[in-house]
């Protein structure tokens, strides 16, 4: 989908509401994926995208387009809300009673539910290397968890990166960087133990 498609999306929504279900048809599965994959708990994972979705939903309206694409502004929203997660350690979603009190988004939410747990589960567990990853790259700080998470879970350009966690793409660069070298340190000195 491209900016000027996006557009319309966006304007279409502000002006029906049933029209951000074509946001989360579009949306929901990378970035469900995406929280999954840094998360690795399925339950949680369906929260944080709930959450993420919900506040897209309630914002929409003051969504305001500037060069940004809705797929960026989702991913923030989820970022925010996986990092609001990490230092809390204790996720408690903010707008659950706003999803209780509005039947339509509920519905939504649950549209996918059917045999995603499974496949994904599945998936994770046959992928031993990719655990041995995702537990080490969990031991580096947030920092260097989202734009490594966003370049090679996500395979997100460094200028995705740069808009999604607001920084410059310079930035972007360096801490995945850094962040790399110190995961491959990790996993070497697990490899010789």
């Amino acid at each position: 989908m491209n900016l000027q498609q996006e557009q319309q999306l966006i304007t279409q929504c502000k002006d029906d509401p049933k029209a951000f279900g074509n946001v989360f048809d579009i949306w929901y599965p990378p970035v469900f994926g995406y929280i999954f994959r840094r998360t690795a708990d399925y339950d949680l994972s369906r929260d944080i995208a709930a959450e993420t979705f919900l506040k897209a939903y309630l914002n929409i309206g003051r969504f305001n387009w500037r060069g940004i694409s809705i797929s960026a502004w989702l991913y923030r929203i989820a970022n925010n809300e996986l990092n609001q997660y990490y230092r809390k350690q204790k996720y408690r979603p903010q707008s659950l009673q706003q999803l209780l009190e509005n039947p339509q988004m509920e519905k939504l939410l649950h549209a996918q539910q059917d045999n995603e747990r499974d496949i994904i589960e599945k998936e994770l567990k046959d992928l031993n290397t990719y655990n041995q990853i995702r537990i080490n790259l969990l031991k580096l700080d947030i920092k260097y968890q989202e734009v490594i998470a966003l370049r090679y879970f996500e395979q997100k350009t460094n200028a995705e990166i740069s808009s999604i966690l607001n920084k410059n793409e310079g930035t972007v660069k360096s801490l995945l960087s850094r962040g790399l070298e110190k995961l491959r340190n990790m996993l070497n000195s697990a490899t010789k133990l």
